[in-house]
């Protein structure tokens, strides 16, 4: 059976979506001319594994390392990236094999099964040898409608520095695309710090494993080596899972960090993995802060699922899965058990019926039918036939990434309508959001957005500034920070400042920094820890010059 591609999945999600951003919608409409400025392009974007040429079959991680690490930085530019197990399918569907490297036609052939507009190809090779290895890397983008592919895009650097040169490679890419991209390339460089390469290496290697027992024991060796690695966390926890190991699947799951933008998968395989160990509170914790964040109907309706299980009425929560997907039979039968047992007979007895229409050969629905006309609530007949809801096991995360990604155009609509003041306010907030995430080139592109609505937003500056600063573009995070000050002086950005003053051993400047935040908050706790480190630093003793001979 044949895939749904991506267009029919945001179709699928249309009644979710309508749902949630109705009112969006209406306030944009009131203004469609500014609405229409300031709609994304909904751009959706397959990367392909980059073609190894340098004759070292040892190295064939990297070319599967450049989907991974482009598919988030391009994400975090706001382009719809298609997955690796989008991607598997779509080879699979085409009878390709997984280390197949397409030509150009085979290319055009998978991106039109998957739907996307624009394919990121490319290859590397290699010079020099031992601990000496240089990567050398281009990519092209292929514009499908268009059949257009542009000029290779290049970079190189050593292999221990390989996340600066697919960080570069990613922000070209989005440049090729979107010629007006904004987001500095240095905070793409900056992205992946805290991740150590050899983690990264068994993370690629174990999801990229064919067998079951050298994903488990890669992904052991990730984990291990890079403790707060979320996506390595992700990928063993749902190895876990797949190999029934339930407790060490939700042991695993949990260190994903609930602000991580990975904590929605983790959550929804946490509660299966609650839910399969019969910890069903847990399970119906797990499943509704994923929905609290993104309430598709799959995730909505295991919570009830859950909640069922602990003999309580989850008829609300099966009422709304029914609602956002009025086509999924089992919504409806779970909804029929739930106002069946609570001796609602007439509900009961329509979701059945839509249930039928929808799947007619289905024994348990017959049954269930036959149990509603009878009009006993409680206790089984016949041939002991009790029935129960269903837990819906597949995660879809291409549904959950256009969900997020339909809301986020339809919120770009609306602050297109607002005036300028209150449109910087809110993309100010949202920056800020994203920087409490610890997503900064998210963040970032929300800072440019407020300061281009409202050049005279003080806090949207500060943002920005912090951006540079945890970038490492000092020169750039101090003309932020300035900027801000001038418009209204904060402690946040005298505390930039401080720290870039610091950085550059500049002891007296910073000095002055931290005096300045401290006559607007002198009991500020990052301030006074700032104090101290300025204090230490300048009574730490001078290093002595060594002679040499």
């Amino acid at each position: 059976m044949l895939k749904p591609s991506f267009s029919r999945l945001l179709a699928s999600s249309a009644l979710l979506i309508t749902a949630l951003a109705a009112p969006l919608r209406s306030q944009a409409q009131a203004s469609p001319s500014a609405a229409d400025e300031k709609q994304p392009g909904g751009h959706v974007v397959l990367v392909l594994p980059f073609d190894n040429r340098s004759g070292n079959p040892n190295l064939n991680w990297i070319g599967d390392s450049f989907p991974d690490t482009l598919n988030q930085r391009l994400g975090s530019a706001g382009f719809l990236t298609i997955s690796r197990d989008d991607r598997q399918f779509a080879l699979d569907h085409l009878g390709l094999p997984v280390d197949f490297r397409p030509t150009r036609a085979t290319t055009i052939r998978i991106a039109q099964t998957l739907d996307a507009d624009y394919v990121i190809v490319g290859s590397f090779n290699t010079q020099g040898t031992g601990t000496n290895i240089r990567i050398l890397v281009q990519a092209q983008v292929l514009e499908v409608n268009k059949l257009h592919l542009s000029q290779p895009l290049q970079d190189s650097s050593e292999l221990p520095r390989l996340f600066d040169i697919e960080n570069a490679i990613a922000w070209k890419v989005a440049r090729q695309i979107e010629p007006g991209f904004t987001v500095a390339e240095q905070t793409f460089l900056s992205a992946s710090a805290g991740i150590r390469l050899s983690a990264f290496e068994n993370y690629i290697r174990g999801t990229s494993a064919t067998a079951s027992d050298e994903r488990t024991k890669r992904l052991e060796v990730a984990t291990l080596d890079a403790p707060t690695y979320a996506a390595a966390q992700l990928a063993l926890g749902k190895q876990y899972y797949a190999d029934r190991s339930y407790d060490k699947a939700a042991a695993t799951l949990a260190h994903v960090p609930s602000s991580d933008r990975l904590s929605l998968e983790a959550g929804f395989y946490l509660g299966l993995s609650r839910f399969n160990a019969a910890k069903y509170a847990e399970a119906e914790t797990a499943f509704a802060f994923v929905a609290s964040r993104l309430p598709l109907p799959e995730v909505v309706n295991d919570q009830g699922v859950a909640q069922s299980r602990q003999n309580k009425d989850a008829s609300a929560l099966f009422q709304r899965a029914v609602t956002a997907d009025p086509g999924d039979p089992d919504y409806h039968f779970n909804l029929a058990v739930a106002t069946y047992k609570r001796g609602d007979f007439a509900t009961a007895s329509r979701e059945i019926q839509a249930a039928l229409k929808l799947r007619p050969n289905d024994n348990e629905f017959k049954q269930l039918q036959t149990l509603i006309s009878a009009g006993r609530a409680t206790k089984p007949v016949g041939d002991g036939f009790d029935p129960t809801t269903r837990l819906r096991r597949t995660y879809s995360e291409a549904s959950f990434r256009q969900a997020a990604f339909q809301l986020d155009q339809m919120r770009s609509m609306r602050l297109a309508t607002l005036p300028p003041k209150q449109q910087g306010a809110e993309y100010t907030q949202l920056g800020q959001d994203y920087m409490a995430q610890g997503l900064v080139p998210e963040a970032e592109e929300q800072f440019l957005s407020a300061i281009q609505a409202d050049p005279s937003n003080a806090t949207a500056h500060t943002g920005l500034a912090q951006v540079r600063q945890l970038s490492d573009s000092p020169d750039d995070a101090r003309k932020e920070a300035m900027a801000s000050i001038r418009l209204a002086p904060s402690v946040n950005a005298y505390i930039v400042l401080a720290k870039v003053d610091l950085q550059k051993n500049e002891l007296a400047a910073a000095s002055t920094d931290v005096q300045n935040a401290l006559k607007l908050e002198p009991r500020n706790a990052a301030v006074l820890q700032l104090q101290q480190a300025i204090q230490a630093k300048s009574q730490a003793p001078a290093a002595t010059p060594q002679a040499h001979p």
